[in-house]
């Protein structure tokens, strides 16, 4: 008896700890739209983020090309907007393994870094970041409404410590 209740309350623990986590994301939802939920603006509605919000994608200003591969590397990394540019980001994955990009602060994405490190198989579907596998593509729309410097950085575990990170110059 008590080795079942030990199997059953183990099994129960990553439930009750994403439930009981403060990141509400749409995390293992593989891009798709929780049922019933709008998962849109989840993390553009943080207060604290510098970072700018979701775009309109009938308003993009831009597009700006961005790689990234198995260097660790975007190219650019260094991205210079105007306050109130809406910029369509087409991210690339020329590597052969997995990468993302991810908009935000700094603290943010260190945040969210060590969240990745604890539950390694997380998903994303969060308008602020795309999750790419070897030669996809897919983009980004966001707003900088706000002068200063915001970042982006891949959150794979041990991407961003590797230097996989970039940063847009918004005057």
């Amino acid at each position: 008896m008590k080795k079942t209740l030990s199997i059953l309350i183990l099994g129960a623990l990553p439930t009750i700890a994403m439930a009981a986590g403060n990141h509400t994301g749409g995390h293992g939802m593989d891009g798709q739209m929780m049922q019933g939920h709008d998962m849109s603006g989840m993390h553009a509605e943080a207060p604290a983020s510098m970072a700018g919000k979701p775009g309109d994608p009938s308003k993009v200003s831009r597009t700006i090309e961005i790689a990234m591969d198995d260097s660790m590397r975007y190219t650019p990394e260094k991205i210079d907007v105007k306050a109130g540019e809406t910029i369509r980001f087409f991210v690339k994955n020329t590597g052969k393994i997995q990468h993302e990009m991810v908009i935000g602060s700094m603290d943010e994405l260190k945040e969210h870094a060590e969240m990745m490190r604890k539950m390694p198989g997380m998903q994303h579907a969060e308008p602020n970041m795309i999750t790419l596998k070897p030669a996809q593509r897919g983009g980004i729309v966001w707003q900088f409404d706000k002068p200063g410097t915001v970042d982006f950085a891949c959150l794979m575990p041990g991407h961003m410590e590797a230097g996989m990170v970039g940063k847009v110059m918004v005057e």
